[in-house]
């Protein structure tokens, strides 16, 4: 099975005092905000230093995220703080974060990248925890990133196209799905032009 990099990675790499993947919100997730219910619970996955959730928080959202690694949980507390914004950060797995049935208005996920066992059982759970009418964000790597040198992990079982998204959240209405080459410019961790796909799906019995 690939091995997805364990805790001592990130801590490690989000220990360094600066931002590795910078403070400003990934460009789809700025693009597409709108589709998010204003105001509504919002869970980040996999939030790595804070710089999605931060956002979030800024726009009136309810936020709360998690990521594996303490030091880049500390960092997004950090970010909120400095923002005068409430962030409810938690350090945690994807496979142990209780994501809950009918919890969320949107989750959003952001180069969240793990092995495909995780990957499908976390899915399928985001999906049972949308509310009705509850959005999707999700931008990741396809395998055409690999080789790039611009980000992402570099074993292809690890990201993600259309296809397997289709497969591993069945049941949401889409609202926006594409897969391209676009400029991924997000600090020193992820520089170039990266391999995308992007995903926004609803959970039916919302307003259109």
């Amino acid at each position: 099975m690939t091995q997805a990099p364990g805790a001592a990675h990130w801590e490690a790499r989000y220990g360094d005092p600066h931002y590795h993947y910078g403070t400003e919100p990934n460009d789809f997730l700025r693009e597409q905000v709108g589709a998010l219910p204003p105001g509504g619970r919002v869970l980040c996955i996999a939030d790595g230093e804070g710089r999605n959730s931060v956002f979030l928080a800024s726009m009136g959202f309810q936020v709360t995220a998690f990521d594996l690694a303490e030091a880049g949980v500390a960092k997004a507390r950090r970010l909120a703080a400095e923002q005068g914004v409430p962030l409810d950060a938690h350090v945690a797995d994807a496979a142990h974060f209780p994501i809950g049935e009918g919890e969320w208005d949107g989750v959003v996920s952001i180069f969240a990248h793990m092995p495909p066992p995780l990957r499908v059982d976390l899915h399928r759970r985001v999906a049972v925890g949308l509310r009705e009418g509850g959005v999707l964000l999700l931008e990741a790597y396809t395998p055409a990133q690999i080789g790039r040198g611009t980000g992402g992990p570099q074993v292809p079982e690890m990201t993600m196209n259309l296809a397997t998204l289709r497969a591993e959240l069945p049941g949401l209405e889409e609202l926006h799905a594409a897969e391209f080459v676009r400029p991924v410019v997000e600090g020193p961790g992820h520089t170039g032009d990266g391999a995308v796909v992007q995903y926004v799906a609803r959970r039916a019995g919302g307003v259109s």
